[in-house]
């Protein structure tokens, strides 16, 4: 599959039931996951596969995610969105 069918698939899954998850991944893959290891980036890949609740729990640090793969790259979309 090329790079650009991976980015499609990607932004599709992106979409969210909820506004604030829309506007941290949408971004976060049009200008960022292509630049991401690939241990980011499947761990990115999982991520989109947990519930929205989970999620916006996590993004605003209102629980910390069990996972240590995930928590990674919840750090590393956090990180990105700071600067």
């Amino acid at each position: 599959m090329s790079e650009e069918v991976s980015i499609a698939r990607l932004l599709w899954a992106c979409r969210r039931g909820m506004l604030e998850l829309d506007v941290l991944f949408m971004p976060f893959v049009k200008e960022a996951y292509s630049d991401l290891s690939d241990r980011h980036k499947i761990a990115f890949q999982r991520l989109l596969t947990c519930e929205d609740p989970e999620l916006f729990a996590w993004f605003m640090g209102h629980k910390v995610c069990p996972d240590p793969q995930l928590a990674e790259i919840v750090d590393v979309i956090l990180k990105r969105v700071k600067v």
